[in-house]
């Protein structure tokens, strides 16, 4: 006699009328459709929350009218409002303190602009950022964000209570919303004028290889709302471009930090690699060391299995400054196996769809992209997901 303990049960669902069971499945099916329907309107919130003039192509659309007022709080506590810099060019975005994303090109590229347009415009002009994140509204939080980019004393990051925020976030017309601790922001920069109205509103683009090119919009864009309207420096483009293979993702040879200064052909269609977008920024000393010299333990097992070898790649349009990113990333290129390249331009990022970082990319040696993965992972992690993804490609 079969024991009870041992036999196998029906569900709950099985028991019932089978109508029941056409219901619930029914239910979840609507519950799937509500959930991505209300992530559809949240992107199109976001995307219709800029003034309809801003919904214009070009680098910067115009606009004139009254910039609201504000007055919160900056990164070092001290109270600030928009007024007290009537008679300078304000530059404005929204900022999320913790963002790994839109907001650090955001930043790079204000920063870039009032270097391109030097010093003596650069006095006449206020970086400013506002909070644009409802769980991180400390002094400490937007403190934390200028002193990883290199931003203590380039601008001001202000914050306040939130309903301050949203009242602020109300008047610019920027959405901000929370989803799963995500969070969802309009990614825009805002030139005011000197006497407080607003004149171009310029939108951000997650794309690497952009910022340059945002960078010198906004020089341009501030360039006239200045007196004498200040020449703008062209970038040089004296740089070749990469070749092209047929799969569509750029070969190119960089060269490896550090004392090992050999060339590495990063990608192509016979250059299987595993990738590992990041930035200086993402970590001090110790801590960025200990996340990168996972690439070395993975490259042990690889060389023994005949998978695709590493490569760490720096994104260098994210970095506050080139040179002392090369200063953090030189020692650390000394003393792992594991080559670090840069990719100045941002286009191999673009190339491999780069939306965050970290972010891990395996390719193969055709060019296509097997796996990728947001965020750090543990040696041990990655070997498995290596493996599981050239078992995908091998069946």
């Amino acid at each position: 006699m079969e024991n009870a303990e041992n036999k196998p049960q029906k569900s709950w669902m099985n028991r019932r009328n089978p109508w029941l069971l056409l219901i619930v499945l029914g239910a979840v099916a609507a519950l799937i459709a509500g959930v991505v329907t209300a992530r559809l309107l949240i992107l199109m919130r976001a995307a219709k929350a800029v003034p309809a003039a801003a919904q214009n192509s070009g680098p910067g659309t115009a606009m004139n009218e009254p910039a609201p007022g504000f007055t919160l709080v900056d990164q070092q506590g001290k109270t600030t409002s928009l007024q007290q810099f009537r008679g300078k060019v304000v530059v404005l975005t929204f900022i999320d303190p913790v963002c790994t994303q839109l907001c650090p090109l955001a930043t790079r590229s204000m920063v870039g602009a009032l270097e391109i347009l030097g010093p003596a415009a650069a006095s006449q002009v206020q970086l400013l950022g506002i909070d644009a994140n409802p769980l991180k509204t400390k002094v400490s939080d937007i403190a934390g964000y200028t002193r990883t980019h290199e931003l203590e004393g380039r601008w001001r990051f202000l914050t306040g209570t939130r309903a301050q925020l949203e009242s602020v976030w109300k008047d610019y017309h920027i959405f901000v919303a929370v989803e799963n601790n995500d969070i969802e922001h309009t990614a825009v920069t805002m030139l005011i004028d000197g006497n407080g109205t607003e004149r171009t509103v310029f939108s951000t683009p997650m794309s690497y290889g952009a910022v340059g090119d945002d960078t010198q919009a906004l020089a341009a864009g501030i360039a006239q709302l200045l007196p004498g309207h200040p020449a703008v420096a062209s970038p040089n483009e004296s740089a070749t471009e990469p070749d092209e293979p047929p799969g569509g993702i750029t070969t190119v040879n960089l060269t490896a930090l550090g004392p090992k200064q050999e060339p590495v052909v990063v990608v192509g269609s016979a250059h299987a690699h595993l990738l590992l977008f990041f930035a200086g920024w993402l970590g001090k000393g110790p801590e960025l060391e200990k996340h990168l010299s996972v690439l070395d333990s993975y490259a042990a097992v690889a060389k023994e299995m005949g998978w695709p070898s590493p490569v760490a790649v720096d994104i260098l349009p994210t970095e506050p400054s080139v040179a002392e990113a090369q200063q953090v990333l030189n020692p650390l290129a000394a003393r792992l196996q594991t080559p670090i390249v840069e990719d100045a331009s941002g286009s191999l990022a673009d190339d491999y769809q780069v939306d965050d970082l970290p972010w891990f990319v395996l390719n193969s040696g055709s060019g296509t992209i097997l796996w990728k993965h947001d965020g750090w992972l543990s040696a041990n992690e990655v070997k498995r997901q290596v493996n599981a993804a050239l078992a995908r490609k091998a069946n």
